[in-house]
């Protein structure tokens, strides 16, 4: 059974730095492409940060741009997000995901993506 756990999400002064991780397990995601995505109360997901399989190709939304990294380990099976520079509209729930079409590109549509977790809090204050 896949499942993606995140973890490190905190709350954390504007301007400060967080390091979200997403443990995947259930199978390899080597060949799969990753995102995160994040959620605020009263709003729809959104997409945060893509990579592809290989870890050679990143996204980002125009939001976080410069301030995010996406980053993958597949030997651990971890995706991982470096946010720095947090600003109090970057509070949200934070998710992986996973593709399940292997290989590819990067995707931004949430809907390219076939696995999720549960999700990790971030809560930046001002």
């Amino acid at each position: 059974q896949v499942q993606l756990v995140e973890s490190g999400g905190g709350l954390v002064q504007a301007g400060g730095s967080l390091t979200l991780s997403c443990a995947a397990s259930g199978r390899t995601f080597s060949s799969y492409g990753m995102g995160w995505f994040r959620q605020a109360p009263g709003k729809e997901r959104e997409f945060v940060a893509a990579i592809d399989w290989s870890g050679r190709a990143t996204d980002y939304a125009d939001s976080v741009k410069a301030r995010f990294t996406i980053s993958r380990d597949n030997v651990k099976n971890r995706l991982y997000l470096q946010m720095s520079s947090l600003k109090p509209e970057d509070t949200a729930d934070y998710y992986c995901a996973v593709r399940g079409t292997p290989y590819g590109t990067y995707y931004r549509g949430r809907y390219e993506y076939r696995y999720w977790g549960q999700g990790t809090q971030v809560t930046v204050s001002s």
